[in-house]
């Protein structure tokens, strides 16, 4: 619908001409919204992130990597250089809204995630919750909220890619993904443990992994623009790291 709409209007969907052209407020609060429900549900945002966990649960386990590590990203990148970038007024417009969607899925998917007893559906809100980092750091329009936005897309997906793998060489040999099933694995697979482990440090952005660079610089971004808005996000890394443990 909004391309139909860019292109009814200008008669082309050529990004570079859509720069240079004024569109009126409605007509560029219509195309943004159109823009955002789609990128919002591919990433996905809540209330739109329901068809995730599901999605992880019935996939097998490259089906599951290809989507965290790749097609998850695809939404961000979408707000990252569309939704942000040509309509820079209707998103300052609209900031406050996004940021209380962005720390609802900070706190909510967080507490939804340590109720969980599937390794793979607390790994998929997990990246919910991590999504909700990369949000608020595109909608700053500071350079360093920008990269920081792009390294935690990166380091994401690796990280989930990773903590899905090993959740899925446990499920080919236990034919199982309860959680409370995998106590004593350490002493049976002392590799795999040693990795689950180290993936999980990243997940929660600890310090001396990808994940904490680019947490870091979000809210370092966050920072020079509501200290409010950082103190309760940080919280939410509390959250965070309970869930992995």
């Amino acid at each position: 619908m909004a391309l139909i709409s860019i292109h009814s209007h200008l008669q082309s969907t050529d990004l570079l001409l859509l720069q240079t052209i004024e569109l009126s407020f409605n007509r560029q609060r219509f195309i943004w919204w159109c823009f955002f429900i789609g990128f919002a549900i591919k990433i996905p945002m809540v209330p739109f992130h329901v068809w995730l966990p599901e999605a992880h649960t019935e996939a097998p386990t490259i089906g599951s990597v290809l989507l965290a590590a790749v097609l998850l990203k695809l939404g961000s990148y979408g707000m990252l250089k569309f939704l942000f970038v040509l309509f820079p007024v209707i998103t300052k417009f609209y900031m406050p809204n996004i940021l209380l969607i962005c720390l609802l899925g900070m706190f909510y998917i967080s507490l939804t995630a340590i109720r969980q007893i599937d390794a793979k559906k607390v790994i998929a809100y997990s990246s919910v919750a991590h999504m909700s980092y990369v949000v608020a750091g595109a909608l700053f329009a500071s350079y360093l909220s920008h990269v920081g936005s792009v390294f935690l897309m990166f380091g994401h997906g690796l990280v989930s890619a990773g903590l899905f793998f090993c959740v899925g060489f446990l499920y080919e040999r236990s034919k199982t993904r309860i959680i409370k099933y995998y106590g004593g694995i350490a002493s049976v697979s002392p590799i795999l443990t040693f990795a689950f482990l180290f993936l999980t440090f990243a997940n929660t952005a600890f310090p001396g992994t990808c994940n904490f660079v680019g947490e870091l610089l979000v809210l370092l971004a966050m920072c020079e623009e509501n200290i409010f808005i950082t103190v309760v996000a940080t919280f939410a890394i509390v959250f965070g790291s309970v869930y992995s443990i």
